[in-house]
C-alpha cells in the first residue's frame, strides 16, 4: 500500500500535540525542591495516626516520653485516637489532622505513631497547596512510604523516610534522626558490622551483594516495595527519571517479591533509574512450592539487565534501628561498597 507522506506527516505531528498536551501528573509542577527547617532544642512535633488504628493510650505515652527525651515538645492531633475499623478514623479525619499540623506554627516535625495500612487513603484530601506553602519535615515508613512519596511528588518538599513514634529509638537509630534533621549533615550511610560478628575472621552478619558494580548520581526516592508498586498508576508516584530507587519490605513471600518487581518493570520505573538498592526483606520466605526461587536470585533477574549501579542487603527496612533517609536529595552511591553519599544537606 502506497503511503501518503504529507498525510502520515499531519497525523504524526497532531498526534504528538496531543500527547504533549496531557499534563504529567507525575511531574512536580514546580520541578525546584523545597527542604524543610532543621529541628532545634523546643520544635514542637505534631503526632499523628494516618494509618492503623492505635488503641491504648499508652503507646501515645511513650511516644511522648521518646519526643521529650529528643529536646522536642509534642502536640496531640485531634483525631489520634479515633478508630474506624483497623483505621485511625476516617480517611477525611486523618487528612485534616495533617493539614492542620502544616498549617500550625508551632510545628515543626509530624511524626506518625505507627504504620500499617491506611496513608494513601488518604491522599485525596491532602491540602497540597498548603503544605507546599508551609513546609516542615514529615518522616515514617512502611505504609507512610505512600505519604512521603506523595507529598514529595505534588509538593517538591523533600521528605524522609525514617522512624515511626514507636520505633526503638535505640542508639544508633536516635544519632541518624539527629545527624540528619538537627545539625543538617552530608551523611555517608554504609551497613554496620553486627556485634556478633567481632570475634570472627569473616563478616557473616550484614553483608551487601553486589549485583552490578559501578558508582552512579542521582536523587535518593524510595520506601516500602509493596506500597511503592501500588502507586503506580497515579499522580501519587514521583518522576523516576535519573534517580536512585531503595525498596525494602517484610512479611512477603518470594514469588510476591517477584510479582511487585514485575510490575515496577512493567510500569517502566526500572528503565529510568540510575542506580538501584535493594534493602532488608524481613521474613520473606519461599511459598513452600518446588523449585521456588531465592529471594537473590529474582533481585538479580530483574536489575542485572539494567545494566546500572545496584546492590542488595542494604541496612534499610523493617529492622531494630530504622535509620533517617531525605527522599529527594542528590546521593552518590557506590554499588561496589555499598554506600550511599549525600551531596547535600536535606534540611535548612
Amino acid at each position: 500500500m502506497k503511503i501518503n507522506r504529507r498525510r502520515f506527516l499531519t497525523q504524526t505531528l497532531a498526534s504528538l500535540a496531543f500527547l504533549t498536551s496531557i499534563p504529567n501528573s507525575n511531574v512536580i509542577a514546580n520541578s525546584t525542591i523545597i527542604k524543610p527547617e532543621r529541628l532545634k532544642a523546643g520544635s514542637g512535633i505534631g503526632l499523628f495516626s494516618p494509618a492503623g488504628a492505635t488503641f491504648i493510650n499508652q503507646e501515645i505515652e511513650i511516644v511522648k516520653d521518646a519526643v521529650k527525651a529528643l529536646g522536642l515538645v509534642p502536640y496531640l492531633t485531634p483525631h489520634l485516637l479515633d478508630r474506624y475499623g483497623y483505621l485511625a478514623g476516617k480517611d477525611q479525619n486523618r487528612a485534616a489532622d495533617i493539614n492542620q499540623l502544616f498549617a500550625d506554627p508551632k510545628i515543626e516535625l509530624l511524626l506518625p505513631i505507627r504504620g500499617g495500612w491506611g496513608c494513601a487513603r488518604i491522599l485525596p484530601y491532602l491540602d497540597y497547596e498548603l503544605i507546599k506553602k508551609n513546609p516542615k519535615i514529615i518522616i515514617g515508613f512502611s505504609d507512610l512510604t505512600a505519604l512521603i512519596l506523595g507529598i514529595y511528588a505534588k509538593t517538591g518538599l523533600v521528605t524522609f523516610h525514617g522512624p515511626n513514634g514507636l520505633s526503638s529509638w535505640r542508639t544508633q537509630q536516635v544519632d541518624s534522626f539527629r545527624r540528619v534533621l538537627f545539625a543538617g549533615e552530608k551523611i555517608v550511610f554504609k551497613n554496620q558490622p553486627d556485634d556478633d560478628d567481632t570475634n570472627r575472621l569473616m563478616q557473616v552478619k550484614n553483608r551487601i551483594t553486589t549485583i552490578t558494580p559501578g558508582k552512579n548520581q542521582g536523587q535518593l526516592i524510595g520506601g516500602n516495595l509493596s506500597v511503592l508498586s501500588g502507586l503506580v498508576g497515579s499522580s501519587y508516584l514521583p518522576n523516576f527519571q535519573g534517580k536512585i530507587l531503595f525498596v525494602e519490605d517484610v512479611g512477603e513471600d518470594i514469588y510476591r517479591i517477584d510479582r511487585l518487581l514485575t510490575h515496577l518493570k512493567l510500569a517502566g520505573v526500572f528503565d529510568q533509574l540510575a542506580g538501584f538498592i535493594f534493602g532488608e526483606c524481613t521474613r520473606c520466605l519461599p511459598n513452600g512450592d518446588y523449585g521456588s526461587l531465592t529471594l537473590e536470585e529474582v533481585i538479580k533477574d530483574h536489575i542485572q539487565p539494567l545494566g546500572i549501579p545496584a546492590w542488595s542487603g542494604a541496612q534499610i527496612g523493617h529492622i531494630e534501628n530504622v535509620l533517617t533517609f531525605p527522599l529527594g536529595v542528590n546521593v552518590e552511591i557506590n554499588a561496589n561498597l555499598g554506600t550511599i553519599s549525600f551531596l547535600e544537606s536535606a534540611v535548612n
